[in-house]
């Protein structure tokens, strides 16, 4: 059994949608299909689930949502006009989108995950009725019906255990499922979305819950590419990778695969291939626990932007019993995710993403308080930082990675604000001002891709 995921822009018209058919109609393996809300269609287009989050606001607000409806529903009646669709789909979404904006909600939490939610939902009934009237017998399953279970922790949502003996019973439905992505339901009956980019945790939650053989995500993109193909010309594409590697890069900005994606599959031992909606023959990158060698021992470059650094500066800092962790309570008390903690003798480095912070006055009134509190010779932060990391699991039996990685930074004239390397290993951290870091990227991989093929040759 095959669990098959389409992105956002594999969904975005009814040309993508019919290509979505042909893929599914040619391997009777693939029996979970799991869809994304419709993408752009073009650069400057907007994604619908964009559209229904500025059709919340408006609600929320009391102001005049005619123009964002329209568009909302110009998006799925576009798509049902060039499908040729019976009329019935198209007055059942009409009746859901009527129902959405008129039910009454306890928060406004709840109706953004309501309104955002229905971006899957209705693509996905749209997808059956497709199905359905060109012959591939196909039901539509929503996560209320299948029992996908989960719960919002800490500003993330997280799957219930009953969830996976929920979704096994799904493997009694003759007909293709179509299921939607990115969204559970809590225990109250409430919709609850995962992370932008959620539909892929959902087809990994499917995929072990249903014990598949495999995860298919189809996505825009040929194969993972070992660098951003936008920063670096055409670089190399990755055909086998661990779940740790991917795992590493995604946190580090690969967008091809949402990390959190990573966690059901890799509890199941059940592998994940990344294809081409548009060129499905291509045999993509395939993701398992282990792979066999390759001819480079740095699998991936990736880079995030959207940090900064909180450091602490304290004379005897590495004497004091606690020190650490006052600093690390002080931050939990304002709701604040540390990613990592660099530290010297008389120093403690917070490395956080800056969008935590809701106005400048809580960042001010944060710093005052780890000086107050700490007792602190110094406090102050850094502002627009990239997290630059190297991947590999080639790196464990290799020297001097860290040396030829600093020195094409220095080369490059880039100053480096932090190097951070795991006990595992297999990836290595630097943060670097976010001006630099598309000189980084293409300075490392300058040396770790294109001058080891050279020194081969």
């Amino acid at each position: 059994m095959k669990i098959t995921k389409f992105g956002g822009s594999s969904l975005a018209n009814a040309k993508q949608i019919r290509k979505v058919f042909d893929i599914i109609k040619s391997d009777s393996d693939r029996k979970v299909v799991v869809v994304s809300a419709p993408g752009k269609r073009f650069s400057s287009d907007t994604k619908i689930t964009d559209n229904l989050i500025t059709l919340a606001k408006q609600v929320q607000t009391g102001q005049d949502i005619e123009e964002t409806l329209s568009a909302i529903k110009e998006r799925y009646m576009s798509i049902i006009k060039e499908l040729d669709l019976d009329q019935k789909i198209k007055d059942q979404l009409e009746k859901n989108l009527k129902k959405m904006i008129t039910a009454s909600y306890s928060s406004y939490e709840q109706l953004l995950n309501a309104f955002k939610a229905s971006g899957e939902d209705n693509n996905a009934q749209l997808v059956a009725a497709y199905f359905n009237e060109n012959g591939l017998p196909a039901k539509y399953v929503s996560p209320e019906e299948a029992g996908l279970y989960v719960c919002a922790q800490n500003g993330h949502t997280r799957v219930l255990p009953e969830t996976y003996a929920n979704l096994e019973q799904l493997s009694q439905t003759q007909e293709r499922i179509v299921f939607p992505g990115f969204f559970g339901i809590s225990k109250d009956k409430q919709r609850v979305t995962f992370s932008r980019g959620g539909s892929d945790i959902t087809g990994a939650i499917l995929a072990k819950g249903l014990k598949a053989d495999l995860y298919e995500n189809f996505t825009d993109v040929d194969a993972i590419f070992a660098a951003n193909p936008q920063i670096v010309g055409q670089p190399k594409k990755i055909n086998h990778l661990t779940y740790q590697e991917m795992r590493e890069l995604s946190y580090a900005g690969f967008s091809v695969l949402h990390h959190e994606a990573l966690r059901p599959a890799i509890m199941a031992d059940i592998p994940i291939r990344v294809k081409n909606t548009n060129k499905p023959e291509l045999p993509g990158t395939l993701i398992s626990k282990t792979r066999s060698e390759n001819d480079y021992h740095i699998t991936g470059i990736a880079s995030s932007r959207g940090f900064m650094s909180i450091s602490i500066a304290k004379y005897l800092m590495n004497e004091e019993v606690g020190f650490g962790a006052r600093a690390l309570n002080i931050m939990a008390e304002h709701n604040l995710s540390v990613e990592h903690i660099p530290t010297g003798i008389d120093e403690i480095t917070l490395i956080l993403r800056s969008d935590q912070f809701k106005s400048a006055a809580d960042e001010k009134a944060l710093l005052q308080e780890l000086q107050e509190k700490l007792n602190a010779d110094k406090v102050y932060q850094e502002k627009e930082l990239a997290l630059l990391m190297i991947v590999g699991e080639g790196m464990i039996s290799t020297v001097g990675t860290a040396a030829k990685a600093m020195a094409a930074l220095a080369q490059t004239g880039i100053n480096l604000k932090m190097i951070d390397q795991g006990s595992s290993e297999i990836s290595m951290l630097f943060g670097i001002a976010a001006a630099d870091e598309s000189r980084a990227i293409t300075a490392l991989y300058e040396t770790f891709f294109k001058a080891e093929v050279s020194v081969e040759k």
